[in-house]
């Protein structure tokens, strides 16, 4: 199924409409709330490192808020057991029966944040939630809803008493990228009281919209030419002389479903190779391990990424049918 120019209009628009509500809350970062959008169009989630008080908690209350959604905020600390997360079951004395009690992951919009403090086995309980979108407690499977977006922070420099996510952790996240400081005119705004994280927005869409939008972008058109330079980038990262372990088959898929997204975003029916290229950075990087070496040498994924494409040729068709 092809996208009708009605369809993609619709999806522009209404992807527009969602942005600029949620820029109302965070203020200047427009790249940063589409590529979120766009990735949880694309059935994905993200990984946001960045520096405490960048608006990593604004972004995801107001994307909630937008598409009047639930939302839950996991403090992840080192007490923190996998209950906590999915929840647990209890028996009910009075009912002589279990009764589940459902954890914070239970909502369209989770915000795990700093989820490096936790332990691995805490960790670990979001796995299967954020690949099925499921949680499996007591042998009895439960699922968490639709839309389901799970934002994940860690903090770059403060590392001690944290635990390194492990590369199925990481696997799982469609990206990972940074909100950053806002500039100066977006500072001044925010000290002047235009921009308001803690106040309540306006739903402009519902999470029916949401998952209308993901079926649509799923029709959106890739080239095979644009697929092959895909794979293309993939297996260079493998290749790579820096690089330990490179892009698995889920990141080749992550990339193409989010260029589908962001296709649809920017009112297009078929993706491009400069989607492919605007989005490797923030789709793929997350997912190398470096030689010991190159990081001893100052090597950085980012770094390995960005040298990749610019010795893989991209397609110089546009990627329309």
């Amino acid at each position: 199924m092809t996208l009708a120019p009605a369809q993609t209009a619709w999806f522009a628009e209404t992807f527009s409409l969602i942005a600029d509500n949620v820029e109302q809350a965070v203020l200047g970062k427009r790249h940063v709330v589409e590529l979120v959008l766009a990735t949880a169009v694309a059935g994905g989630h993200v990984l946001l490192e960045d520096f405490p008080g960048t608006g990593k908690t604004a972004l995801a209350r107001a994307i909630a808020q937008t598409i009047a959604g639930t939302n839950s905020r996991i403090q992840f600390t080192p007490d923190l057991l996998p209950g906590d997360v999915t929840g647990i079951t209890v028996y009910d004395q009075k009912r002589g029966e279990f009764e589940f009690h459902s954890g914070p992951v239970f909502a369209n919009i989770v915000l795990a944040d700093e989820i490096n403090r936790a332990s691995p086995k805490t960790q670990s309980s979001l796995l299967e939630v954020m690949e099925e979108g499921q949680v499996t407690v007591d042998g009895v499977t439960r699922k968490v809803g639709d839309p389901f977006l799970v934002i994940a922070t860690q903090n770059p420099i403060e590392q001690g008493g944290t635990y390194r996510l492990p590369e199925a952790q990481l696997d799982r996240f469609m990206i990972k990228t940074s909100v950053g400081y806002p500039d100066e005119a977006a500072t001044l705004r925010i000290l002047q009281g235009v921009a308001n994280p803690r106040r309540d927005l306006s739903a402009v869409a519902s999470t029916d919209t949401i998952v209308a939008m993901t079926d649509l972008a799923r029709g959106v058109y890739v080239n095979p030419l644009v697929s092959d330079y895909v794979m293309r980038l993939v297996d260079a990262t493998r290749r790579a002389s820096e690089v330990r372990l490179g892009v698995s088959v889920r990141g080749a898929i992550a990339l193409s479903r989010l260029a589908m997204a962001w296709a649809a975003a920017h009112g297009r029916a078929y993706a491009t190779p400069d989607d492919v290229r605007e989005l490797a950075v923030p789709a793929l990087a997350h997912r190398l391990v470096l030689e010991p070496e190159a990081e001893f040498d100052g090597v950085t994924a980012v770094a390995v990424i960005g040298q990749i494409l610019l010795d893989v040729a991209a397609p110089r068709e546009n990627g329309a049918a």
